[in-house]
């Protein structure tokens, strides 16, 4: 990647709505030139996808947990069974105290409670750790 590649894929990041043309104004390049530059950057898997920054709290899911979870096993084969529910955004191996640190989304504590309650449902967990996010400074996109 050069500068001008990331200088789009910070303003796609801003917003990825943004016209070819705008784009192209933003890097000093003509609106065909910075779409070629774009199909490049998600042929080489760069730009994974193109999506929308959603207010969770207004769609209904404004609790937000990080869950470390214990393990008497190596989790690192479990991914399909913590995507397999369907309010954690993330899940991540870690070194550590835990095996895995999952982050999760809900309307309610009491459906927060039934998350954990399906993540002890996966094999060789053995414990959860559910730190809640009473508010959030910022969320930063990835740095280029």
């Amino acid at each position: 990647m050069d500068d001008i590649d990331r200088a789009l894929v910070r303003c796609l990041q801003e917003d990825a709505g943004q016209s070819y043309a705008v784009l192209g104004a933003a890097v000093g390049l003509s609106a065909g030139a910075t779409h070629e530059r774009v199909r490049k950057l998600r042929e080489r898997g760069v730009i994974r996808r193109t999506t929308v920054d959603v207010d969770p709290a207004a769609v209904g899911i404004g609790v937000l947990a990080y869950v470390m979870v214990d393990s008497n096993a190596w989790m690192g084969d479990s991914g399909a069974a913590f995507e397999g529910i369907a309010e954690i955004q993330e899940a991540h191996v870690i070194a550590g105290s835990a095996s895995v640190l999952v982050k999760v989304r809900t309307a309610s504590t009491e459906q927060l409670q039934d998350v954990l309650r399906r993540l002890y449902a996966i094999e060789g967990v053995s414990g959860t750790h559910a730190t809640v996010v009473l508010d959030t400074f910022f969320e930063r996109p990835l740095p280029l």
